[in-house]
């Protein structure tokens, strides 16, 4: 519209303004015609015009003038209008001025009083047309004639695409506003089903966009359903694996050989592995699944009450501070595994205090996204720089007088990646370890 509408005002004013000036000049061409018609006579002396047609031609200084006399070098009298008085005319034809198809010189000049005009010239002689005197026939118009028109029609004009313009805006808007309102909803339907509560898009919608919410709520259904065979499937296949191996296991437990005890070793490491890839495809799974949110505080309120009494011979003692809207996008044991196994650690190596900060916050990545922030410190002994690069590698045990099989952190880092997060190690302020942990939450 800011191009369009401006560029049609120009081209319909460039249009007008031509059609408008081409009649002024038709006009006094007439005048012209007239004027040279009614001056010539069967003598070689002009006639004063009798009716013109024009009765500002009559009036003093009316912009409207004209006037007859011979050319330069030619003896003859000098008619002029009325409005003329005892002003002259220049003559267009003595100012090298090229004419146009009807032999007619064209002029812009000043009048008696200043005002601007258009003046015409012709020539013709008076009497025999090859020997009679040859006589100035010009016609004089005032400029702000065709101006004033002009002007009130660009006005016009303005107003008119102004109103269009506002118009059309009015139309947009309300088009956006309330034609497109519908995909509010959508919008709306899919951020509640991303947050988890709703489980479907169910949103009134019109016809147009039914389809839309059929194909939506059908790809939900089978993710679901993808995601429950999943489990499934991998349940079964931690039942068929477990039983052989405890029954190896036992087996070789029943027989002090060095063979049976390799055999005891590697089935074990094998059970760990098996649990290890179950585990993570259980996690792949569980982060994929729409509309899954857990509220954070319950989990570390019921964390800290259990920690506090297992430690309860150092005299723990937990601070919490957990945002009241803090919500991780994601499943609840997910969520109790790795704050669990952090505040297992922090308690475990602290002296007596663990300090536990959870906030939500926006993604500076994904625009409408949250994140939930969790902050887990001790006033432990802490760990040297070259140690915070492999604390987190499975089965890494830094003081084997602690009761522990190594895996609880290597945990944390497996769920914090297949959830898409972030996690670093850093000294606290309390003198021991720091662990920044970055998880998605649900939309805003």
């Amino acid at each position: 519209m800011l191009i369009v509408l401006p560029a049609a005002g120009i081209i319909i004013y460039s249009l007008i303004r031509s059609h408008i000036m081409d009649g002024f000049e038709d006009k006094l061409r007439t005048y012209a015609w007239v004027v040279q018609a009614e001056s010539i006579g069967d003598t070689s002396q002009p006639e004063k015009p009798a009716n013109i047609g024009e009765p500002l031609f009559g009036v003093t200084h009316s912009g409207w003038y004209w006037q007859v006399r011979p050319v330069a070098g030619t003896e003859g009298a000098r008619l002029v209008s009325d409005s003329l008085a005892t002003a002259t005319l220049p003559s267009p034809s003595e100012h090298n001025v090229v004419p146009d198809a009807d032999g007619l010189f064209w002029l812009n000049t000043t009048g008696p009083l200043g005002q601007p005009l258009r003046v015409v010239e012709g020539r013709g002689r008076l009497g025999d047309e090859n020997t009679g005197p040859l006589y100035s026939f010009i016609v004089a118009g005032p400029l702000d004639w065709p101006e004033s028109r002009i002007s009130s029609f660009a006005l016009t004009i303005a107003i008119a695409l102004t109103l269009a313009g506002l118009g059309l805006i009015a139309a947009t808007f309300l088009q956006v506003r309330f034609g497109l309102a519908p995909l509010s909803r959508v919008e709306q339907g899919l951020a509640e089903i991303r947050s988890g509560t709703s489980e479907k898009l169910e949103a009134d919608l019109p016809s147009e966009i039914e389809p839309l919410q059929a194909e939506l709520n059908a790809l939900i259904e089978s993710n679901q359903q993808i995601i429950d065979r999943a489990r499934t499937q991998v349940g079964n296949l931690a039942h068929a694996l477990k039983t052989p191996l405890a029954v190896i296991t036992n087996e070789a437990e029943e027989r002090s050989t060095p063979f049976a005890h390799k055999v005891a070793e590697q089935a074990e490491i094998m059970g760990s592995q098996v649990s290890l890839y179950l585990d993570r495809a259980r996690m792949a799974a569980q982060t994929n699944t729409i509309g899954r949110v857990t509220e954070v505080e319950p989990v570390v309120d019921a964390l800290q009450r259990a920690l506090e009494r297992i430690y309860r011979d150092k005299s723990l003692n937990i601070d919490v501070d957990c945002e009241a809207h803090a919500r991780f996008l994601g499943e609840r044991q997910d969520l109790e595994e790795m704050l669990g196994n952090l505040l297992d650690n922090a308690s475990k190596w602290c002296k007596r205090r663990v300090r536990v900060a959870i906030r939500a916050s926006a993604d500076p990545k994904r625009t409408g996204r949250r994140r939930v922030q969790i902050v887990v410190e001790d006033d432990g002994p802490g760990l040297a720089a070259e140690q915070r690069d492999v604390i987190f590698e499975r089965g890494v045990r830094l003081d084997e007088t602690k009761p522990g099989s190594g895996l609880g952190l290597s945990i944390v880092r497996d769920m914090v990646e297949l959830y898409q997060g972030t996690w670093s190690l850093s000294q606290s302020s309390l003198g021991g370890l720091r662990v920044d942990v970055n998880l998605p939450a649900p939309l805003t």
